[in-house]
């Protein structure tokens, strides 16, 4: 990942992906600045799709950047009693610190690592003083569905809980303390391949009650989408001795 500063704007990005032989530069992003306002995908007709959720992520045909690539843009967004003074401004301590650097490092760690999460592209922070705004974005995993949907269209039968059962094993395996597991965060593609997103606040971490803390944010999940059931096959799954210490 590489770093690009302008004036109070920082944007890291990913520069294996987005840095070509005609467009590598130390002096500028491959992502200018405007390419993380939703208003200039939209100008340009290429807002794709968009998905649902506080901080309304958009599904962006990315051609301009990256050719036959589609992108999700997420800007932060604050909820709760606090958003009535400010939905999208955060305390500044120090840029490595901000939500948008943690959540596309760590993505880029564990994508580096085989785990199953989107290809992080950039993120964007702008610094207000003593406060500062931020975007993600993230590579689209094409025609993948929320578990949430196939749950209340009756589509996730047993071989798909237990395929959410083991991935989520292998996340916490490797010490991924998801804060926020939810149906809505677990995506399945058409090959039938489980996906993580939105790491937003999570963190590596060793072993300990996080993990059936995380369960059990997930079962109640399942109960909000009508599927209280579908975590007796996911446990089942979870709980099976992994190869490393069969």
């Amino acid at each position: 990942m590489a770093t690009y500063r302008a004036g109070k704007i920082f944007i890291l990005y990913d520069a294996d992906s987005l840095c070509d032989a005609d467009r590598a530069s130390q002096t500028a992003s491959p992502i200018p600045p405007h390419g993380f306002d939703p208003a200039y995908w939209r100008d340009a007709g290429r807002v794709i799709g968009e998905a649902p959720g506080r901080g309304a992520s958009l599904f962006l045909d990315a051609s301009p950047f990256e050719a036959g690539a589609q992108w999700v843009l997420r800007p932060y967004r604050r909820g709760g009693l606090i958003a009535r003074l400010s939905d999208d401004r955060y305390l500044w301590t120090g840029l490595e610190r901000t939500r948008a650097f943690r959540e596309c490092r760590l993505t880029a760690d564990l994508h580096a690592r085989g785990l199953p999460v989107p290809r992080p592209v950039a993120a964007r922070v702008t610094r207000h003083g003593l406060t500062y705004q931020a975007s993600l974005i993230t590579e689209r995993i094409p025609g993948a569905r929320a578990l949430a949907d196939l749950l209340q269209q009756d589509e996730a039968g047993a071989a798909l809980l237990a395929r959410v059962g083991t991935t989520i094993r292998r996340f916490h395996d490797a010490g991924l303390d998801h804060v926020d597991l939810n149906a809505r965060n677990l995506l399945v593609d058409p090959q039938g391949e489980v996906w993580l997103i939105d790491l937003d606040r999570c963190r590596l971490r060793p072993k300990g009650a996080w993990q059936a803390g995380n369960l059990a944010r997930l079962e109640r999940s399942l109960v909000k989408f009508s599927a209280p059931g579908a975590m007796v096959a996911i446990r089942e799954a979870y709980e099976l001795p992994t190869k490393a210490s069969a």
